[in-house]
């Protein structure tokens, strides 16, 4: 799972500059099966532009890991995202610190 996550910081939101990681995006990774994903995201605000582009960024970076096959990327709304879900390196760069 680390390389995935690895590979998941590749994947930036083109609005904000920051890797979906950072900005605490990503609620749950599972691997129920060998080689299949389940990936759990969320994004900043239900109405995101750029909705369709980034879970489709994450599940092509995803699927970059050795040994993953398939990759499924649900986008859920709860819990709703806020500022405090990003890493203390994202808050600075955006001036949440």
């Amino acid at each position: 799972m680390e390389e995935v996550r690895e590979k998941l910081k590749e994947v930036y939101d083109p609005e904000i500059g920051v890797n979906v990681v950072d900005l605490g995006l990503i609620y749950k990774m599972e691997e129920p099966e060998e080689g299949t994903l389940h990936i759990e995201m969320t994004m900043t605000t239900p109405g995101c532009p750029a909705h369709d582009m980034i879970s489709q960024n994450v599940e092509w970076a995803a699927a970059q890991a050795f040994g993953v096959g398939m990759v499924y990327v649900d986008v859920v709304w709860d819990p709703p995202w806020s500022p405090d879900m990003m890493s203390p390196e994202a808050q600075e760069q955006l001036g949440f610190r």
